[in-house]
């Protein structure tokens, strides 16, 4: 769980950041999963977008995904979704609070 302050950390960093992927009109499948947990623990940190053409409402395909993910859910701005989970990968430059 993360802390007001850790949560806010997070969300200047995604600003700097393009999204790694779109949820479209699939919604949100295994390989959606795949890569999204690939890109993760890759980078610590990634954005989603949701598009438009998506039946999904972000802020709940947000919960959903980070449940998939095991990652937490930091926030929703639109249709922008921001997820972290801590690198199990030692090569990996950790985000430090």
């Amino acid at each position: 769980m993360l802390t007001s302050k850790e949560r806010s950390n997070l969300r200047s960093i995604a600003a700097k950041i393009e999204p790694v992927t779109q949820v479209g009109k699939l919604g949100i499948n295994e390989s959606l999963i795949e890569s999204l947990d690939k890109a993760i623990e890759k980078r610590e940190i990634i954005k989603v977008t949701v598009l438009e053409n998506s039946d999904l409402i972000p802020k709940e395909a947000g919960f959903e995904i980070a449940e998939k993910l095991g990652a937490e859910f930091v926030c929703a701005t639109g249709r922008k979704l921001v997820f972290y989970r801590r690198s199990s990968n030692p090569k990996v430059e950790h985000i430090i609070f």
